[in-house]
């Protein structure tokens, strides 16, 4: 007996992407991939995630049209990465929303500290998931930048088909 249920054959859409999305491990995959870590190791160590589980969740992800593998050069070896396909950047209003919902509505941890969804093109800080709600502008990951106090990190959102590292940039 599966662990869970069949939904790709539902007429419910809410059912269908559950299919695709229900499992937590897909959207924080498809939210470092978006930071540009889509090489292995750097989604590895970013996740504390094991490297069966990673390489099984990665899998299901190509083949649910997520993520594309992108060949890299490493030292002089080739190797593949993983960038976002057009579905996953159009995961980045629900990942968005996701961020604003969990700081209105959970407890912030000791330590930590207001996550800024800025939106480049403009400079302003929005408070929206899909349209900015300084400009209006539809938001697209390549003009998006995450800032999270917690980490010491300011991370830009690379568009789909695009594998990079923050230290490339």
């Amino acid at each position: 007996m599966p662990l869970r249920s069949d939904w790709s054959e539902d007429l419910c859409p809410i059912r269908r992407s559950l299919d695709v999305l229900g499992d937590p491990w897909v959207l924080v995959i498809v939210r470092d991939v978006l930071q540009g870590r889509g090489k292995f190791d750097a989604l590895r160590a970013s996740l504390g995630i094991s490297e069966a589980v990673l390489a099984r969740r990665l899998r299901s992800m190509v083949d649910a049209g997520l993520l594309e593998r992108v060949d890299y050069s490493d030292g002089g070896r080739t190797r593949q990465g993983y960038a976002a396909t057009r579905a996953a950047a159009e995961l980045l209003p629900i990942l968005q929303q996701l961020a604003i919902w969990g700081e209105r509505h959970t407890e912030l941890p000791a330590g930590g500290d207001h996550m800024a969804l800025i939106h480049e093109t403009c400079g302003s800080e929005t408070t929206q998931g899909e349209t900015c709600s300084a400009c209006g502008e539809l938001l697209v990951p390549e003009a998006m930048t995450w800032v999270k106090p917690w980490k010491g990190a300011r991370d830009g959102l690379v568009a789909a088909g695009v594998l990079t590292m923050p230290s490339d940039r």
